[in-house]
């Protein structure tokens, strides 16, 4: 029997930097973890320093300082940075209301493909990806000691927890996981832009750019674009807010309508639009400023994207990748059926844990499974009203079929990692895990629940097949030959 689909390793929300053949993914901010990798930094004081928190590394300080002397920071802006549990972060320096405004960053500042094209490397840059000609200007401007960004990038960690920073032993720990093979496409997808700009960019033009760039140099830019990168402003797909990327996510946070793009003053005489963030939530003095950095995005998003995952399980998802194969005898009908109904050859499904299916899921899969007596529902005369008899079940068969294909394709799944969920659940208990190796390990758990409840909730549904109704019983039915009783009425 030919496959009805496949559970690919990778969520198309999972990869929208690297991959723009799928829906384009929200880039959100990402305050990284302080490291120790802080260039040499010189101390200026000012009625603005922050100096008084002996916490603040001095590269803070000047980034802070800087600010200030650019106008962007005052006496009057309510917040600063500070040292939080997460690392670095931003807290109020008095009461706060919801949605008040707590910062804002004119233009100029902004770090985009408009600041590539405005700079020497402008001309280069035309025609490669946007992310990529970002990427060189970030290393171009870290390499320069009179880059108007210096201080801000000086600011900048050398890496996160990203799985795409993770060692060979490290992510032998998300063996099995969506995760796993997720990571090795991104990191195996800038390795070959690197190999291409490298040539064709890099070493072509050596004057304007005479120091070597690695491929660590590439990752590290790739990153800090992947983690604090933001696009919900006005025709800004990709844009990096200097001093706005140190607020910090918290789950708290249930709303995703905090930053603005607006027209202001940008200077003493100058106006300019700005980037503009309210408080989510209503704030004391001393307390940190958080956001929502993507309410839809799943554990394995954010421990690609950010370096860390949230508590709890409500971000807990598999994805479900269901594919029409060439070989099917139908496969052009049922190719076009998906596509009148917006899906395709292709179609990704995020499950997530202890909530309903996906709505189109079902009719998909009946699709997909259609074949000997039901292939009548191909027919033309059916084109456009067969989704609707996809979506409730078309026959025992059907349905069987598709109950079966989906367990055995969970078990497959669940068989594919290198530890069961109980053992996951007593590493957890016992605690003392580095970092990254907590993460691993909820992230297998999460999946784990996940496919278990997608095996239970198709198991109870194969247990209920002689309960359902199908197409020949509301046709029939729909002819008035079917009784109060369900039987069949035999008319002379």
């Amino acid at each position: 029997m030919t496959a009805l689909f496949s559970l690919l390793p990778s969520s198309p929300s999972s990869s929208s930097l690297v991959f723009p053949h799928k829906i384009p993914n929200q880039f959100q901010f990402l305050k990284s973890k302080l490291n120790s990798h802080f260039k040499k930094r010189v101390s200026i004081s000012s009625v603005l320093s922050i100096a008084t928190d002996p916490q603040i590394p001095e590269s803070v300080q000047t980034f802070w300082q800087w600010l200030s002397d650019e106008g962007v920071v005052s006496s009057k802006t309510p917040v600063r940075p500070g040292i939080v549990p997460e690392g670095l972060g931003l807290v109020a320096t008095r009461d706060i209301n919801k949605g008040e405004v707590v910062l804002e960053v004119p233009k100029r500042f902004w770090i985009n493909p408009d600041a590539v094209a405005a700079s020497e490397i402008g001309n280069l840059c035309f025609g490669l990806k946007p992310w990529i000609s970002v990427a060189l200007f970030l290393l171009r401007e870290k390499s320069r000691e009179d880059s108007k960004w210096k201080y801000y990038i000086d600011i900048l960690p050398e890496s996160t927890d990203s799985t795409i920073y993770w060692s060979e032993e490290e992510l032998a720990e998300i063996q099995g996981t969506q995760l796993l093979s997720t990571t090795l496409g991104v990191k195996e997808y800038v390795e070959n832009e690197f190999q291409k700009v490298e040539e064709e960019v890099i070493l072509r033009n050596k004057k304007l750019f005479p120091f070597p760039i690695t491929l660590d140099d590439f990752f590290w830019a790739f990153g800090i674009l992947r983690s604090r990168a933001f696009s919900r402003l006005r025709n800004q797909n990709l844009v990096i807010i200097p001093f706005a990327d140190l607020v910090n996510h918290s789950d708290i946070v249930t709303t995703e309508d905090h930053a603005h793009e607006v027209k202001g003053p940008a200077g003493l005489f100058s106006w300019d639009y700005l980037f503009s963030l309210r408080s989510p939530l209503t704030l004391k003095a001393g307390e940190q400023v958080f956001i929502q950095y993507d309410l839809n995005k799943s554990s394995a998003d954010m421990a690609l994207d950010y370096g860390f995952i949230e508590s709890g399980a409500k971000r807990d998802a598999f994805t479900f990748t269901l594919e029409i194969p060439e070989s099917d005898d139908f496969y052009g009908d049922k190719l076009d059926i998906a596509e009148t109904n917006g899906l395709g050859e292709s179609a990704y499904f995020d499950i997530k844990l202890d909530r309903p299916l996906p709505p189109t899921m079902l009719p998909y899969l009946r699709l997909l499974a259609l074949g000997g007596t039901d292939a009548f529902l191909l027919e033309s005369i059916f084109r456009n009203t067969i989704w609707s008899h996809l979506e409730v079940p078309v026959s025992r068969a059907n349905e069987e079929l598709i109950c079966q294909v989906v367990q055995k394709a969970c078990r497959s799944a669940l068989n594919g990692y290198r530890t069961t969920l109980e053992e996951d659940e007593k590493l957890l208990e016992e605690g003392n895990l580095s970092t990254r190796h907590e993460m691993a390990v909820k992230i297998r758990v999460g999946e784990k629940k996940v496919l278990q409840h997608i095996e239970k909730v198709f198991k109870e549904r194969e247990s209920e097949l002689d309960t359902l109704e199908y197409y020949q019983e509301r046709r029939l039915k729909d002819l008035g030959l079917v009784g109060e009783q369900g039987e069949i009425i035999f008319w002379e």
